[in-house]
């Protein structure tokens, strides 16, 4: 998947713990787990903003778009 989640490395970085965090946001740290995994089909802005809130960073901070190299050159 093109999209790639790096709540794993801001928590790290921020030296949080996840259940800190889940806490904070109202989300269980199973649901935690798998958005860090990035296992999840969406997440919601109010969810979004929390995190964000928590960890003093910005929506571009946690997600990043990586061009997958086999459909570099297919039509859009």
């Amino acid at each position: 998947m093109p999209i790639q989640v790096r709540l794993g490395v801001m928590l790290a970085e921020r030296n949080v713990k996840s259940k800190d965090l889940a806490e904070y946001v109202g989300i269980t740290e199973a649901n935690l787990s798998l958005l860090k995994k990035g296992h999840v089909k969406g997440v919601r802005f109010e969810t979004l903003e929390r995190i964000c809130d928590f960890l003093d960073c910005q929506p571009g901070d946690l997600l990043r778009y990586q061009r997958d190299e086999t459909n570099e050159g297919s039509s859009r």
